[in-house]
Formats: C-alpha cells, structure tokens, sequence
C-alpha cells in the first residue's frame, strides 16, 4: 500500500503562484497512490495569496478519477456571491472506503494568538491484508496549547476506535443506521503537525492512547532510529520558513509498524511550501 501526504498551500508554489495543476503533476510523477491525503486544500476561498479563487477540492478530485474523494473542512464561513468559502484536507483513496469521519479538533483559548479551526478527516479503506482507518489533519500553527488539545484529541480517537474494535457485537438492530461498519484499531495518521521532533506535541503523540490500545509510532523513525528527520519544509526559497526543519509525518498504530517498508520525503517539487511525504506498507 501506498500513500502519499502533503500540504499543497492550496496550489501555492514556493514561487508565490497558485497552480493545482502544477500540484497534481507532481503527485502524478511520484508514482501511483492507494490514498492521496492533502491538507491546505481550499474551496472558493477569496483572499488567499496568489489571487485565485477556486473550488480546489471538486479540481483535485476530477484529476484523479479512479479515487474516491472525502473532503473535511475545517473552515467554513460565507464566502463570494452567497456561496460558501471552505478550507481544510482532502482524502482520496482508489481503495473501498467504508465508514469516513470529520473530527473538528479542540480549539482552547490561547489570548493574543491567531487560531483557525482544524479539522481530522479519517476514512476506513479495504486494503488487501483487511480494513485500515487513514487519517489526515493539520494541526494549529501559532499556538502549542491548541495544538497539544489536537494531539490529544488524535490520541483519544485511536483510543476510542480501539475500544470499539475489542467490545462485544451490540444486540441485532432493525435501523440500518446502527449496523456496524468495520473501524479497526490499525490505523495510519499524517498531516502537517506544525511541530518539530523534539517538541512536546510530537512526544505526546506518541504516548500510550489507553489501556490496550496500540499507540501511535513515528514511521520515520521506527524505520530509521539513528537517522534525523529530513527537513518537510524551507527546501526551495518560499516566503516561510526561514530555515529547513520537519513538521510532516506519518504516524500508524503500533500494530501497524511490522508491516512498514519504506518512508521518504520527495524534496525535489517546488509545487508547495512543504514537501510530500510518501508511506509504503506491506499488505
């Protein structure tokens, strides 16, 4: 299985021009995806730099056809002409998606610090060694406490869907809206963190979710414990960052870990601000 994450600043290179087009073509020359996880992907958002306004969820969805889509919106406010302006992440997976959640994430009050609401699109696909809960997200960027409640929150997911897939069957319901869909334990979880690997968000992520529930593992560095991060960000001259450093992952349940085969930043593509991050599993 393969799976691609990446923030693609709704088109935005590191030149400052908008061009999803130029986004599709990269994930394109990275090969085939079983499941193509996108934060930053805006809906008729007016105002964002670069100047276009467009529905880039409906683009990126036509650019790969043989996906579904789930998109999530972490933002939805009015936008032009009456309609709405949406932001948030976009999962599309050549998979069989089962049951897809969006968990809107905590947002506590952190005075003087700017903060947009955040969002967790997660899906459940059928790959060949059984179902697989995918999530994508993208957590705040100003403020550690909101991001350290969004961790948390990540954390409580993968305790609760564990718990769910240990409890007994529930009595047999006549509403089809209580018929159980598979949301197993196993689960791969990436996105832009808006954290570096040695802050407390990304240790907190990976600390026990509950009793019995598989943790989350840095993919990276269950695959390479002696090696550093590679830098996601500050690669190709964009306006932001400063400097290089990491704050893209992956990180699967630990049940998961075994079946990892392969991790890598694509740092070549000046499509974005950020870079893509590419995941192989065994099946």
């Amino acid at each position: 299985m393969r799976i691609i994450s990446w923030n693609i600043q709704w088109g935005r290179g590191a030149d400052g021009e908008v061009d999803l087009a130029r986004a599709v073509a990269a994930i394109r020359a990275a090969g085939e995806f079983d499941v193509i996880c996108l934060q930053e992907v805006a809906c008729n958002f007016p105002g964002l730099p670069g100047g276009v306004c467009e529905d880039g969820a409906a683009r990126l969805a036509a650019a790969f056809p043989g996906h579904a889509a789930v998109f999530g919106a972490g933002l939805d406010v009015p936008g032009a002409q009456g309609g709405r302006a949406q932001f948030g992440n976009l999962l599309l997976s050549r998979l069989p998606v089962g049951q897809v959640f969006r968990h809107l994430l905590p947002s506590p009050p952190d005075p003087g610090m700017p903060a947009m609401q955040r969002v967790c699109v997660e899906a459940v696909v059928e790959g060949a060694g059984g179902p697989l809960r995918v999530l994508t997200t993208h957590l705040e960027y100003y403020s550690q406490r909101q991001r350290l409640a969004q961790v948390e929150a990540l954390r409580a997911l993968q305790a609760t869907a564990s718990g769910l897939a240990a409890a007994a069957p529930a009595a047999k319901e006549s509403n089809p809206a209580f018929a159980p869909w598979p949301r197993p334990a196993a689960a791969v979880a990436c996105g832009d963190f808006n954290c570096e690997p040695e802050s407390a968000e990304y240790a907190l992520m990976q600390q026990p979710a509950a009793v019995g529930a598989p943790a989350w593992r840095d993919a990276w560095r269950w695959l390479h414990p002696d090696r550093p991060h590679p830098p996601t960000v500050g690669l190709h001259g964009a306006e932001w960052p400063d400097r290089r450093y990491c704050c893209d992952y992956f990180f699967v349940s630990e049940d998961l870990a075994p079946r990892l085969r392969a991790v890598e930043v694509l740092a070549d593509t000046p499509a974005s601000d950020h870079q893509p991050v590419v995941l192989e599993l065994d099946d």
